[in-house]
């Protein structure tokens, strides 16, 4: 950004107006807030003080199984176009015989969808599967001839889709958020529905002249860390009792269901591991990356040194729940699915090394479930909103989190170790080669579990009353940060490493080398 464009940005954001940067018309951080809501931030105070709703989110929602490589590139488009399958099954009396379906993505959708599986989730949508139960092998197949057709069911008749029938469409745009996506029916001769949808993060969607779902309302009502603080201090509870409450309220569930779904997302997270770690072979793509999980993981064992070991390990175990995202294998929203790696790798070193007992991992597990809502609900999870700050900078505060509380159950402590987290991901931008979820993203998982685990010992044995900045000051440095980044450093590829390819003849080589069938 040069000197002109700085200054017409501060004067647009102090009049609660709209900056284009790079062609993208984005909605002032002063003047609107991460869903677009109006504001009382100005210049002069950059801290959201308007009244905001309480946060009503549920862990599952948070924590959601599903297929690599990118909750909002394929999770959230896989539900949009299941939603999407559901309204049109409501029509009634649809007139004619001949229908097509046109799908048309937006923002980094449009930019990194193809190398994220954003066609593939799209069709899995649309033929009926969820993410949790969409088989991962049917993922493998789709659209290898790319004029096939799938047969989507629309009541009684049938509508032939094709890959054809996606649209990648402008990167730069004017819908509210950056992944956008538009789904519409159409007879021989007009549109009969269309419904616009939008990937927030996370795996999330929302869409145009959304309102919240209707849930329970949380029994514990509150906004950010301070407010959850004050609420267990003058109830003289527990975090994880908290969030068990709310989590009861919101979903109507009882604690032995809840614990349970739990134990379920926790197994798929060690599964990832186990069978990243028990893998090899070359990743989709041109770039050629081949799996490193279970190479580190064997050269760990020939360390003479236990705190290598441990390190190493910790390594290989975020590489091995990352790299099975990334060839879009079952794994879980920590809170993306280009971070989850991070928290599959620290459970990991708590049941392997540290020895903590189911309870306290479920115990932890709450309580990273806190830190991301309230991260979602003040700032974002979406790297194509604040960059990678939202993704592995999350994951590893909620990580950093878990051990803390599953070590201490002091709120204090896992909060302050969230805080350091979060805090040294400041200002990261997301910017994965070609668009596939390998480069940096494998790496930055283990660079991400490493300093989780580092904070949580730095708050661990420090004086907790007297740890500086506070968590909610962090969240909202986080949100600004995220705001103020060039919209080439947030998941479009655009950036400098975004555009980097290696030497076409050195991956060829090394693909006939390690993967003679490629």
């Amino acid at each position: 950004m040069n000197n002109i464009e700085r200054r017409q940005f501060l004067k647009l954001l102090a009049m609660g107006g709209t900056v284009t940067l790079g062609g993208i018309k984005l909605s002032s951080v002063y003047g609107k807030d991460i869903k677009g809501e109006s504001s009382t931030i100005t210049k002069e105070n950059p801290v959201n003080t308007a009244e905001k709703p309480y946060i009503n989110t549920s862990i599952f929602e948070i924590f959601k199984i599903g297929l690599g490589p990118s909750s909002s590139h394929t999770i959230a488009p896989m539900k949009a176009a299941l939603d999407f399958l559901n309204e049109i099954n409501k029509l009634q009396d649809i007139p004619g015989e001949s229908f097509n379906i046109k799908v048309r993505l937006f923002g980094s959708l449009s930019a990194t969808g193809k190398n994220h599986g954003t066609d593939r989730a799209i069709t899995a949508g649309l033929l009926g599967y969820n993410p949790e139960n969409c088989p991962e092998k049917f993922f493998d197949n789709i659209f290898n001839d790319k004029s096939k057709a799938y047969r989507v069911k629309l009541n009684s008749k049938i509508i032939n889709f094709t890959y054809n029938d996606i649209i990648f469409d402008s990167i730069e745009h004017n819908y509210p958020y950056s992944n956008t996506m538009i789904f519409a029916l159409y007879g021989k001769n007009k549109k009969l529905f269309e419904k616009e949808y939008y990937s927030v993060g996370g795996g999330f969607i929302e869409w145009k002249d959304y309102k919240s779902k209707t849930s329970g309302e949380p029994h514990f009502k509150y906004t950010n860390m301070q407010e959850l603080t004050d609420i267990i201090k003058n109830n003289n509870l527990s975090l994880h009792q908290l969030v068990i409450e709310n989590e009861k309220s919101i979903t109507q569930k009882n604690e032995t269901y809840i614990n349970e779904h739990i134990k379920k997302i926790l197994h798929v997270m060690e599964n990832s591991v186990k069978q990243g770690l028990n893998s090899t072979g070359i990743m989709p793509g041109f770039i050629g990356l081949s799996r490193n999980a279970a190479v580190l993981y064997n050269n760990s064992k020939k360390s003479d040194k236990n705190f290598d070991k441990f390190l190493i390990e910790l390594n290989a175990a975020a590489f091995a729940a990352a790299e099975e995202n990334a060839v879009g294998h079952r794994v879980v929203t920590a809170p993306t699915l280009g971070s989850a790696g991070v928290l599959p790798a620290i459970i990991y070193v708590a049941k392997n090394y540290l020895k903590f007992s189911e309870e306290d991992l479920i115990k932890g597990f709450i309580a990273a479930a806190a830190t991301g809502f309230i991260i979602k609900h003040n700032a974002s999870l979406a790297g194509a909103d604040v960059g990678c700050q939202g993704e592995i900078g999350v994951a590893s505060a909620m990580a950093a989190s878990m051990l803390a509380y599953a070590k201490s159950e002091s709120h204090k402590k896992s909060t302050n170790a969230a805080t350091i987290a979060l805090e040294h991901h400041l200002g990261l931008t997301c910017n994965p080669v070609g668009g596939y979820v390998q480069i940096p993203c494998i790496e930055r998982n283990a660079i991400g579990a490493s300093k989780a685990y580092s904070s949580y010992l730095i708050a661990d044995n420090e004086d907790p009353d007297k740890h500086m900045p506070d968590f909610d000051t962090i969240v909202k440095v986080m949100n600004l940060t995220g705001r103020d980044m060039d919209p080439k450093y947030k998941e479009t590829s655009l950036d400098y490493l975004g555009k980097w390819r290696p030497d076409k003849k050195e991956v060829s080589m090394l693909m006939q080398k390690t993967c003679p069938m490629c």
